[in-house]
């Protein structure tokens, strides 16, 4: 009887947790963003491998600079955009601004796909469709991350911005694998088509919502949409200032994890493709568990970035010097994991510290150093691999979580110099 009793405990615990964790799922616009954003992300990942494999083994001898070139048109918008970018997520009706971006998406992928199923494409054009769809991720980044605040409200948003990179890192898992099917059967053409209507899921979960169930943030009027109005509205939030410069110090020398990875297979462990395909799977498993359990808390803190980064730099350290792949491959999955609280917690803290109507341009410049710092110490980081071997550029990578958390040890330095700027809403 003591034996029952004790399992429905534990089962009602359990189903209470569960409930924490997904408690966003209970409003219906939030479940059709999930599911056509979890579709949608699949499609892009597929596109990636697509796009690279393209690149690499169909338009170039395996030229790793064509590759690079084509990272930077797409990931480099978001930063020379950050300012115009994020003024028209505060501006627009972020819903109807999201159709536009991710109907102008879908266009991008089925154009390229075309040229490639006929056999007329070449490097440039891939090179322009590059630039064309950093271009339109520039405004959809801000306008997607703040709208998820206008599905849940404010109360919610640390455990939707947590499911969505779930959503995210799932699709990570999914999306590569899919990807090599496809293209070991048609080639890479048919990816692209396909990315092109993964498309069609957001849009008609944003078409489907319920308007009257949003949470509308209050609209921009009249706003300096300058870039320095909004670096001085962040410089007069000293736990802004502290989020967004740890993300800084981790991101650019910590995130490089496809450097890390791929230089430790080959260099350290002798390995091949198999295997940094399941190192990376290690990395993408633990990202989901550092997700659900972001999820599963209430409110994002400066002390989780401070604890996150200092595992972070702790796992990283610890693998650097690992002999053994199995007990690699977990230390991957515990940098994930805490790599995956530290992220999310910013994205949940930069958010809630900003007011509704400043949260597009605040956002932009999350999604500007979130997506473009990395390739800036990504050169160093791998030039350490080559001149010394891969486990220094890990350790350095590692140094970034510590560096990161001792930036918490100067916001009371922060704090006294605080600008008494007034809000620039």
């Amino acid at each position: 009887m003591h034996s029952r009793r004790f399992d429905s405990l534990m089962l009602l615990a359990v189903w209470a947790q569960l409930g924490r964790v997904f408690r966003s799922l209970r409003g219906y616009n939030y479940r059709l963003w999930i599911i056509g954003t979890t579709v949608s992300n699949i499609g892009t990942w597929m596109q990636r491998i697509a796009q690279d494999w393209l690149v690499l083994t169909e338009l170039t001898p395996h030229s790793g600079l064509a590759v690079g070139i084509v990272m930077s048109l797409q990931f480099g918008p978001p930063i020379l955009l950050m300012s115009v970018a994020g003024l028209a997520a505060d501006r627009c009706d972020r819903r109807k601004l999201l159709m536009f971006t991710q109907s102008a998406l879908a266009v991008s992928a089925l154009g390229l796909g075309v040229l490639v199923l006929t056999g007329l494409v070449s490097l440039w054009q891939v090179y322009v469709f590059a630039g064309i769809t950093g271009c339109i991720g520039a405004f959809d980044a801000p306008a997607r991350q703040t709208f998820v605040a206008e599905l849940v409200g404010d109360a919610d948003l640390p455990n939707a911005v947590a499911l969505n990179s779930t959503s995210f890192n799932a699709a990570q898992l999914i999306g590569p694998a899919l990807a090599g099917l496809m293209m070991a059967v048609t080639g890479p053409g048919w990816v692209f088509v396909v990315n092109a209507l993964s498309f069609a899921a957001v849009l008609l979960s944003l078409m489907t919502m319920r308007p009257g169930a949003l949470y509308p943030a209050p609209r921009a009027r009249g706003a300096a949409g300058s870039l320095v109005a909004t670096l001085r509205y962040v410089w007069s939030r000293p736990r802004l200032v502290l989020a967004l410069g740890m993300l800084f110090v981790l991101g650019t020398y910590g995130l490089n994890f496809p450097i890390f990875i791929s230089t430790m297979s080959v260099t350290a462990f002798h390995g091949g493709p198999g295997l940094y395909g399941t190192l990376s799977s290690a990395m993408a498993v633990g990202s989901i568990v550092g997700a659900l359990i972001t999820a599963s808390r209430r409110q994002p803190s400066v002390r989780m970035l401070v604890l996150s980064a200092l595992a972070f730099g702790i796992a990283g350290t610890i693998a650097a010097t690992v002999s053994r792949i199995w007990l690699f491959g977990l230390l991957l999955a515990a940098l994930g994991a805490a790599a995956q609280l530290f992220t999310t917690s910013t994205n949940s803290l930069v958010q809630l510290d900003t007011e509704p109507e400043m949260r597009g341009r605040v956002m932009a410049i999350y999604m500007g150093i979130f997506l473009g710092c990395t390739p800036l110490g990504a050169p160093l980081l791998g030039w350490m691999a080559d001149a010394f071997g891969p486990r220094w550029a890990l350790f350095a990578g590692a140094a970034s979580g510590f560096a990161a958390a001792s930036l918490a040890l100067l916001r009371p330095l922060a704090s006294r110099l605080q600008r008494t700027v007034p809000p620039t809403p």
